[in-house]
């Protein structure tokens, strides 16, 4: 076949395949130029405050209905996430002391983005009010972020529920928590149990029995992840009552003479048979000079919620 016959495509100036190996070549060194650009960057500013500073930028709905070109949905998956991503990872800082400063704007982005978000309203409401350092401990913000499911779903019942159980566990505010249960007792659809536990919650107060019957309905939810708060939320008021019992044993023993308070002379004392530990298997704590019963901080269950705290 002559040349003449050659496709034009094919044919290769000696010329071209120098100029393309230049780009090649260029390219390469461009590639090399932005990473290390980028290592730098990385060393100059930590990522928590760049992060900072582009969730900032994009708070406005408006702004982001435009940067998002309509994707509202997928770009509400990729911001919750992100908030999963923040909140394991501040739960993982050494001592779990995390700080969780972006878990809101990364939940109030999430929600306005989608603001039909249900797992996004309730779940991150559960990471802001759990109390620190296990969350946010932040039940304000809980309130805040489920008040706007509401203002989107005014129908959902779960929300007005949430918001209750918020004030009775977290705030311990055993009317407001009766006030949010009965406005979702008398949404559509809502189970019948929620109004004689807004009665109990209004004449008791601050009394375990209507938590603990509020945490076994919760136990009854399809969600695992509710299951898994209710099942640690039973196991907490198990350790209280066990406290409580703990208190007992300690002052009917008495201190012992010339001797600190310890677990050990309350065995001797017949007392107890063996070290008290919670329902999670830690043991629990006695100050020496007082007696004080406490839980360990080294416990899976701590911290106690103050609200139907032990009885001192």
């Amino acid at each position: 076949m002559s040349v003449a016959h050659t496709p034009a495509s094919r044919v290769r100036p000696a010329g071209s395949r120098h100029a393309g190996l230049r780009t090649v070549v260029l390219a390469g060194l461009c590639l090399a130029t932005a990473v290390a650009l980028q290592v730098l960057r990385d060393r100059a500013w930590p990522r928590e405050a760049v992060a900072a500073q582009q969730i900032l930028y994009v708070r406005a709905p408006a702004a982001l209905d435009r940067l998002v070109l309509g994707f509202n949905a997928l770009a509400a998956d990729v911001y919750w996430i992100r908030a999963i991503q923040h909140y394991g990872a501040e739960r993982r800082q050494a001592g779990g002391a995390g700080r969780y400063e972006l878990l809101f704007p990364l939940l109030d982005i999430t929600t306005s983005l989608d603001p039909y978000f249900n797992i996004a309203y309730r779940f991150g409401a559960i990471f802001l009010s759990e109390a620190y350092p296990g969350g946010a401990g932040r039940p304000d913000l809980a309130v805040a972020l489920l008040r706007k499911g509401i203002a989107a779903q005014p129908g959902t019942w779960q929300y007005y529920h949430d918001i209750g159980f918020i004030h009775y566990w977290s705030l311990g505010d055993a009317v407001a928590a009766a006030d949010w249960l009965r406005r979702a007792a008398a949404q559509p659809g809502a189970p019948v149990w929620l109004m004689p536990v807004a009665a109990a919650m209004l004449t008791k107060g601050n009394d375990r029995a209507s938590a603990r019957f509020l945490w076994q309905q919760i136990l009854q939810s399809d969600q695992e992840w509710l299951r898994r708060s209710a099942q640690r939320s039973l196991a907490q008021l198990d350790a209280l009552d066990q406290m409580d019992e703990l208190r007992r044993r300690v002052t009917a023993a008495g201190k012992p003479a010339g001797q600190p308070y310890s677990w050990s002379a309350l065995v001797r004392a017949g007392q107890l048979r063996a070290l008290p530990r919670d329902p999670a298997g830690t043991p629990f704590e006695i100050d020496p000079l007082t007696g004080t019963v406490r839980l360990s901080p080294s416990s899976p269950l701590f911290p106690l919620p103050l609200s139907i705290g032990p009885k001192e």
